[in-house]
């Protein structure tokens, strides 16, 4: 029984284990442009946009339509007619005409000649297609930029639980040094008491990053579109950090945002003089071909020895509609159409001022974090210096318990300043390859 339930724990941890996957920034991406819903949502709507132009194209095309009837008169229609036609003139005659039974058959073709409102939605086609395009492209980016800045994120988070695990034995090491001038009466008691305490901040420091990562995980399978319960490692990668190189702002006119919006002007265009059509004439072909039967019995199946006629005829003809006159209504919509115009043109101005700004504050963010990530390289560098040296001179009695702290928070400190540099300018990069309009380098990178 013991053999199966160690077999069963083993099979168990080999599954979980082969369940955890190496995730760098590239895959992550891939991922969530593949399973995130926003992602999913977006090709969805370009495929429904085919369905749409189908069905703007499909009123150019001919209508036929088949119809079919039967019906039954219980009491024929009397009518009054003037006797003079039958030589009584000067009386009324009651005469039923139709028959008791009748039914028909037949098909009927409409097709559009000239309706401007069908040819400028066949133009809007094109434009149509091309948003929704331009729109899934915006979607990936959105999707991109999340996952990036998420799994920077996730990356600091680690190197902090790093830094913390690497501090928490240095610190367990002098303990061990400490306990042992204490067991030979070369230390006090409460310098040994000094390092627990501090072993036991470093330990709660170590659960509440490890709170944080976890959060920042699950954050990141989110935006991924992953399951919560997977499991993922973050390569240990040292990001190089190179100072940027700024040539001219970048044009906004070439940005997803830019585009989307002057192909909704565009397409508000389309929509303003689709309204105007409705103040043109439009002509139409009509033809219909119908067969009736007609007759005391129900006419099918019935012949004509039982009084049952059946016949055929057609029709072609056009139709014209002239508008003279809809009550203003159809100029009140134009002008709203015109409105609605204006009012996307000054989103168009004011997202080109965004963009601008974004690029801008990128720049200077960029050029900031550069400058920190320097300070703070030199600082840590410093810092694990002088701990190395007070080390040493705590070991042959040069310096206090107090300074080997000292210099051990300020390491650590100065490693985590360092670390939080990284994620800002991380996250400055990002926020700067998106003002250039290329966030989908990510992938290839």
């Amino acid at each position: 029984m013991k053999k199966i339930i160690l077999l069963l724990l083993c099979s168990i941890g080999i599954t979980a284990n082969a369940q955890v996957q190496t995730l760098t920034l590239k895959d992550a991406i891939n991922y969530a442009l593949e399973n995130k819903a926003d992602a999913k949502k977006s090709r969805l709507e370009i495929e429904n946009s085919e369905y749409k132009i189908q069905e703007i194209r499909s009123k150019a095309l001919p209508q036929i339509v088949a119809n079919g009837s039967l019906t039954y008169n219980p009491i024929l229609q009397t009518s009054i007619i003037d006797g003079a036609a039958f030589g009584a003139p000067g009386t009324s005659i009651k005469a039923t005409f139709g028959q008791d039974w009748t039914s028909g058959a037949g098909v009927t073709l409409n097709q559009a000649l000239f309706d401007l409102s069908v040819f400028t939605g066949l133009r809007a086609a094109k434009s149509t297609r091309e948003f929704y395009q331009i729109n899934n492209q915006l979607t990936e980016e959105q999707v991109i930029e999340r996952v990036a800045n998420n799994y920077y994120a996730v990356y600091v988070q680690r190197e902090r639980l790093v830094l913390l695990d690497s501090n928490y034995v240095n610190t367990t090491k002098v303990r061990d040094i400490v306990k042992g001038q204490f067991d030979n009466g070369l230390a006090k008691k409460t310098d040994l008491d000094r390092i627990v305490v501090k072993m036991s901040n470093i330990d709660t420091d170590r659960q509440q990053v490890k709170n944080q990562l976890e959060l920042q995980e699950n954050a990141l399978k989110f935006y991924m579109g992953m399951p919560i319960v997977n499991q993922f490692v973050i390569p240990q990668n040292e990001y190089e950090i190179t100072p940027e190189t700024f040539a001219e702002a970048p044009n906004t006119e070439n940005r997803t945002e830019y585009l989307l919006l002057k192909k909704q002007e565009e397409l508000l265009e389309f929509q303003k003089t689709a309204i105007k059509a409705e103040l043109y004439p439009t002509l139409s072909l009509v033809a219909g071909y119908n067969y009736l039967g007609q007759g005391p019995e129900m006419p099918w199946f019935a012949k004509p020895n039982k009084g049952v006629y059946w016949s055929d005829y057609s029709a072609v003809g056009l139709n014209m509609r002239v508008p003279i006159f809809t009550g203003l209504g159809t100029r009140s919509r134009i002008k709203q159409a015109d409105v609605d115009i204006r009012s996307i043109q000054e989103d168009i101005k004011d997202t080109q001022l965004s963009l601008d700004l974004d690029y801008r504050n990128a720049k200077a963010q960029i050029e900031n974090n550069y400058v920190t990530i320097t300070n703070q390289k030199e600082n840590m560098r410093l810092a694990q210096e002088i701990l190395k040296n007070t080390k040493n001179n705590y070991l042959q009695g040069l310096a206090s318990l107090t300074d080997l702290l000292d210099a051990q928070n300020a390491s650590l400190e100065a490693q985590n300043n360092y670390t939080r540099a990284i994620l800002n300018y991380k996250i400055a990069e990002v926020a700067l390859i998106k003002s250039k309009g290329q966030l989908k380098t990510l992938i290839n990178n």
